[in-house]
């Protein structure tokens, strides 16, 4: 015989049903359907396509759902697909986060400036729980951001022009819209003679004769936009062949003139000359020939000639170039400053594109008798300031003339040699360097110098001296240093001719490439009583040196430094008059975090299994039991039996100890029914401690009406607290239990006073 439930067990076994209930129970989420304007006045149809401009954009659809209800922080969202339906890329039209309880209700939106399509579907999705409902039928929508005639124009054209535009024998032309933004990112219905065409891009090529217009493409809303472009008149001819008669001469000289002549004539055709792409006479009929003048300044250029008529397409000539016979180069080929040594001679030359050139010398300004070649011959007897005027024989180009760049001449009293560092130098900063020849100049007799290094630098003889003394093998226009054994004062020697001369001193100060290497028996400070020594294996018994702590000299004189406090060292040793700085020891504080323990320092798990701990951070590892008895030396323990546990973690010299505490599971489960009557027996929510105590899970708590009524993490199974009060019977709460992830579990909570 089954016994009778008591009313008590009847009400939990109830609310057990109604939480299993909801819990299998799912919202369902409805397409949104378009609704008449809600804005007031409100209107009395549904919108079919969704045309909105600057002007107006303000839509309405109506969402219905059905229960359960939704969690109290969850948001309705209104999405919007691509113009194909695609809800790859949703975008956001609208949310409502105070309709949580409202099974039927309008949605206001407004649509993006981009929107421009046929087939744009929209849904509504929930945030809390997360569900995305059905997608709605397909509808046109179109944003109208363009609400005035567009132009055309053919392509390469400036604008429109006069509205017409001509193809030639079967050829096409392209027509395009500009001065619109972002054209190409707009369809387009194009027209020609009123028929549409099924180009649906920015330009369309075309080669039969018509009346072209174009309109943007707002499909079900073209009727809402006034987009209809001007008129392109294309008409169609053929092609005469125009070309411009070879001229007698092309390249001109000033005052000289040259015809150029159309190859068609006498057919009543209008003729426009143009000069490097721009027009430079009108248009007029039978205009068939133009004269170029050289004596006009800028003459030289391309010239073509454009005609048209009946029966004619506009049609332009290749071009025909004119130069400028007087426009020519003249180059100097030798160094601008050349040097005469006694008893030698020097040549002066320069090179010339003219055309039939003649060569005139000049020295100090005055015509050297003889010297009409593009080369002269100079000695020493012959210093000064040379140059060659090259000028155009003949004819009207006969008094054009350039003159080249000058030649200083001289024949030095004395040379003077500089040396310098070839790349970045600094004493005791490098382990190498180069010294070189820099610059050779010429000094005359009054002083004067002129560099001459370009001249004569290959043809010195050299020799490096090192604090006086000639450096064996050294005798090349540069040095190469690379020991500490040869740091000291430099000069070089040189010499030519009957000319000897010293350069400027450089001194040169190298540091050792020796590497100075220090160590220390830790890296990790414990505490300021421990001595952590630094050494080196370098012998400084017979060296300068200072040790040195976060850039600071301690003044400490020993080979081996005894550190007790965390800072950065270093050794530095005085070699050769320089600095060696060695290798820095960081030394760092004991951080007690580095030692981590995975899952955490509180394992639960049920009665008669196991759980592993590892711990990581450390050089080596002890583990004890609650009797200080050592259990494990690996990184890992796995724990089969309640209790306190200890890690003795070693970190170099230091040591890091941590608690682990090891519980059984808790069996029972998240009760949904409390009794608060003071009898001291489930008057509390009482959690298994999975979820009690826990830093890492969130406890909230919401009355029927969505308000928080609790919400903490480390949960002490203290709720409700004695002065809680619960106005009516059978009051029902809503839980959830979070980590920082994802939501543990979630239910009810029954009052029973």
């Amino acid at each position: 015989m089954r016994p009778k439930l008591s009313f008590f067990q009847k009400l939990i076994f109830c609310v057990f049903v109604l939480a299993g209930t909801f819990g299998i129970q799912a919202q369902v989420l409805n397409a949104p359907v378009p609704a008449p304007n809600q804005t007031p006045p409100v209107g009395s149809s549904p919108w079919t396509r969704a045309c909105a401009s600057d002007s107006f954009n303000d839509f309405w659809v109506n969402f219905t759902w059905s229960p359960p209800l939704v969690n109290p922080g969850n948001e309705f969202i209104l999405e919007l697909s691509d113009a194909s339906g695609s809800f790859s890329s949703p975008i956001e039209l609208a949310r409502d986060a105070t309709k949580n309880t409202n099974f039927d209700f309008f949605i206001q939106f407004a649509i993006p400036n981009t929107t421009r399509g046929e087939g744009y579907r929209m849904r509504v999705r929930s945030t809390d729980p997360a569900i995305t409902g059905p997608s709605s039928s397909p509808y046109p929508m179109y944003y109208i951001d363009v609400n005035s005639a567009i132009t055309i124009r053919p392509q390469g054209q400036a604008d429109f022009g006069d509205g017409t535009a001509e193809v030639c024998d079967g050829n096409s032309i392209t027509l395009e819209v500009y001065n619109l933004p972002n054209a190409g990112t707009y369809q387009y219905n194009w027209y020609r003679s009123g028929t549409p065409l099924a180009e649906k891009s920015s330009s369309i090529t075309v080669s039969q004769a018509g009346m072209y217009i174009a309109e943007i493409d707002y499909g079900s809303c073209s009727g809402s936009g006034n987009t209809l472009s001007n008129i392109i008149d294309v008409t169609t001819g053929s092609s005469l062949g125009i070309a411009i008669n070879p001229p007698a001469k092309t390249d001109l000289c000033s005052g000289e003139t040259a015809d150029l002549i159309a190859n068609i004539v006498g057919m009543g055709l209008t003729y426009t000359w143009f000069k490097d792409g721009s027009a430079i006479t009108s248009p007029t009929v039978d205009d068939d020939t133009y004269t170029v003048d050289a004596s006009s300044p800028g003459f030289e250029g391309n010239y073509q000639v454009e005609i048209f008529g009946p029966g004619a397409c506009v049609e332009r000539s290749a071009a025909v170039t004119i130069t400028n016979a007087g426009n020519f180069t003249v180059t100097r080929d030798n160094p601008a400053n050349v040097v005469v040594l006694p008893g030698q001679t020097e040549v002066l030359s320069v090179t010339t594109d003219a055309s039939s050139p003649t060569f005139q010398w000049y020295r100090d300004g005055t015509p050297v008798s003889g010297a009409t070649t593009n080369s002269i011959t100079v000695d020493e007897t012959e210093t000064g300031n040379y140059f060659c005027r090259v000028s155009l024989s003949g004819g009207a180009c006969a008094s054009t003339s350039i003159d080249s760049d000058a030649t200083t001449v001289v024949v030095p009293a004395s040379f003077e040699a500089v040396i310098a560092y070839n790349g970045s130098y600094a004493a005791c900063a490098n382990t190498s360097i180069v010294l070189e020849v820099q610059t050779i100049n010429a000094i005359d007799g009054g002083g004067g110098s002129t560099d001459v290094t370009a001249q004569i630098a290959s043809s010195l003889s050299y020799q490096w001296n090192l604090d006086g003394g000639a450096v064996s093998g050294a005798t090349s226009s540069s040095i190469s240093l690379a020991d500490i054994s040869e740091n000291g004062d430099y000069t070089l020697d040189a010499s030519i001719s009957t000319y000897n001369f010293t350069s400027n001193l450089l001194p040169v100060q190298l540091r050792t490439s020796e590497t100075l290497v220090i160590s220390s028996t830790s890296l990790i400070s414990c505490s300021s009583s421990e001595d952590i020594i630094i050494s080196t294996t370098t012998d400084l018994s017979s060296e300068t040196f200072d040790w040195y702590r976060d850039g600071q000299n301690l003044n400490v004189s020993t080979p081996a430094l005894t550190a007790n406090s965390p800072g950065t060292y270093q050794l530095v040793l005085q070699r050769n008059g320089c600095p060696l700085p060695s290798n820095e020891v960081v030394i760092a504080p004991l951080d007690p975090s580095v030692i981590t323990l995975d899952p955490s320092d509180t394992v639960v798990f049920p009665e008669g299994s196991s759980r592993t701990i590892s711990a990581s951070g450390g050089d080596a590892y002890r583990w004890f039991n609650s009797d200080n008895v050592e259990i494990s030396n690996s990184s890992s323990i796995t724990l089969s039996e309640e209790g306190s546990f200890t890690l003795v973690a070693s970190v170099g010299n230091c040591d890091v100890t941590r608690n682990v505490t090891a519980e059984f599971l808790d069996t029972f489960r998240v009760p949904n029914v409390i009794t608060v009557n003071g009898d001291g027996i489930n008057d509390l929510w009482i959690l298994p401690n999975s979820y009690s105590n826990k830093d890492d899970v969130n406890i909230i708590i919401y009355n029927e009406k969505g308000e928080q009524v609790l919400n903490v993490n480390n949960y002490q199974n203290n709720w409700p607290q004695s002065s809680t009060a619960f106005p009516k019977q059978n009051m029902v709460f809503y839980y959830k239990i979070r980590d920082a992830a994802s939501v543990l579990k979630q239910g009810t909570i029954t009052i029973i006073r």
